[in-house]
């Protein structure tokens, strides 16, 4: 089956089939004749010939750190929601967090044809930019602030702070954070500037052996919250770079007999699932993910299909969700 003989079978110019494929001008009655044609016989066009002629793939390439993470699930929900809404397709990429791979997806996808890729971001270093700065294709960073790129981000600094204050006004006085490498910029070097400028702004002290770095999962909150209240035994609050980490902290807490949240004070970042179902509920920060991957998705289209270099950086804002643990 090929054009020729769609167009015969729609009684239409082979010139009409051709523009139907391409997206181009047609009537509304050659376009239902034809897509009558297609339905009936199942037809499919020669993809690397379409290529060729419009130099489009329409497929964008996605880069995410660790597909099993709810939050990264949420981006991806939202990229996929409207590069199907547009006819677009996703092919996704999980690099479990090893930055090495990251470079490879990188290069990988701008050898390949993509028509774009989104990448969520977690920390950058030299290669990355080099890498970065060499691709043919557009690219959207998500969950990162990038200077001269466009990218949706997150308000971590301000979110962090917040949470922090919040502990602060309910009376906590000797707070502690348990934080997250700061080569990330986001969770770790932002939520961490917040929460100390918290405690400057209340002119409250933080011991040196105050601040301790966790991975990014409820086993190291449950084991570095442990080693933070042997040296902080005094402590009535913990700031949490995220959900994960903050109720394996609660759960070791709890197993220690510290009453939540009169004696402790606990908050963590992500507004999960989990955050909801543990007793006491987490208080936390609802950030917008799957609207940080919408509008990701939604720039890097504008870029494709508009043939503009967009240098837009968009901050998303963020709300507290109030539970029980501050």
């Amino acid at each position: 089956m090929n054009i020729s003989q769609i167009a015969k079978m729609a009684g239409v110019s082979i010139s009409a089939v051709s523009r139907y494929l391409n997206g181009g001008y047609l009537s509304k009655e050659k376009k239902l004749a034809i897509k009558a044609v297609i339905d009936e016989t199942g037809y499919e066009p020669f993809k690397q010939a379409q290529i060729l002629r419009t130099k489009k793939t329409n497929v964008i390439g996605v880069i995410v750190p660790k597909i099993s993470s709810e939050a990264i699930s949420k981006v991806v929900s939202g990229i996929s929601s409207v590069l199907s809404e547009r006819g677009y397709l996703m092919l996704l990429t999980n690099t479990e967090n090893d930055t090495s791979k990251e470079i490879q997806y990188l290069k990988l996808l701008n050898n390949n044809p993509v028509d774009g890729i989104l990448f969520v971001a977690t920390m950058f270093d030299a290669r990355h930019h080099k890498t970065i700065k060499e691709l043919d294709v557009p690219i959207i960073i998500i969950g990162q602030s990038y200077r001269d790129y466009p990218c949706v981000y997150h308000d971590d600094y301000t979110m962090a702070k917040q949470l922090t204050t919040q502990m602060i006004d309910s009376g906590k006085k000797r707070l502690g954070c348990i934080c997250v490498t700061s080569k990330d910029m986001a969770a770790g070097y932002n939520r961490t500037a917040g929460f100390r400028d918290a405690l400057k702004e209340h002119c409250l002290e933080l011991p040196e052996y105050g601040v301790i770095e966790a991975d990014f999962n409820m086993a190291s909150g449950y084991e570095k919250f442990k080693i933070l209240q042997e040296k902080y035994p005094e402590m009535d609050g913990v700031f949490c770079a995220t959900d994960s980490i903050a109720i394996g902290a609660m759960e070791c807490a709890k197993g220690l007999g510290k009453k939540i949240p009169d004696e402790l004070s606990i908050a963590g970042v992500g507004s999960t699932q989990m955050s909801r179902v543990v007793s006491p509920r987490l208080t936390t920060a609802y950030l917008h993910y799957k609207t940080s991957g919408i509008e990701g998705a939604n720039i890097i289209l504008e870029m494709i299909e508009g043939g503009a270099r967009i240098s837009k950086q968009l901050k998303l804002g963020h709300k507290i969700t109030q539970g029980e643990t501050v």
